[in-house]
């Protein structure tokens, strides 16, 4: 992927003003409650029964901050992203078995949350770079499946 000087800007600036553990947590919750059949995965993190139970779940917190650490490395990686995703590749394929799919309603959620967090700031513009952002950092996640 070829990035220019502006998408390379937008993103790290944008990245600059991300909490990765409030933003992580809100865009893992609102993936496990808007898309309950994710919760399959995560049969370890106790009582997700409610919007209130999955929103106060400190392993959902947890979790979502590490989602997020590992969109980190990508946006410090951006002309590596898939090399940078390859044993994450790996681990969700392999012992994870996790759905592809997945990582798209994840990534739409993130997206959600960052339009929420940022309003006007987060312009069409800056929502067209954050996607193709993602769609590198969905398509790397999803290599060891293909």
């Amino acid at each position: 992927v070829e990035w220019s000087s502006n998408e390379r800007s937008t993103i790290t600036s944008l990245w600059g003003k991300i909490n990765n553990a409030e933003i992580g947590q809100v865009a893992l919750a609102r993936v496990l409650i808007v898309y309950p059949w994710t919760q399959r995965y995560f049969g370890q993190f106790g009582d997700l029964s409610s919007i209130a139970a999955i929103s106060g779940n400190p392993k959902v917190a947890a979790h979502g901050k590490v989602v997020l650490d590992g969109v980190e490395k990508a946006v410090k990686n951006l002309d590596s992203i898939k090399a940078t995703y390859t044993k994450l590749s790996q681990l969700h394929s392999d012992t994870l078995n996790v759905d592809p799919d997945n990582f798209k309603l994840l990534g739409d959620c993130l997206t959600i949350v960052l339009s929420a967090k940022f309003g006007a700031e987060f312009t069409p513009a800056v929502q067209a770079v954050w996607q193709k952002f993602l769609s590198c950092v969905i398509s790397a996640l999803s290599r060891q499946y293909f």
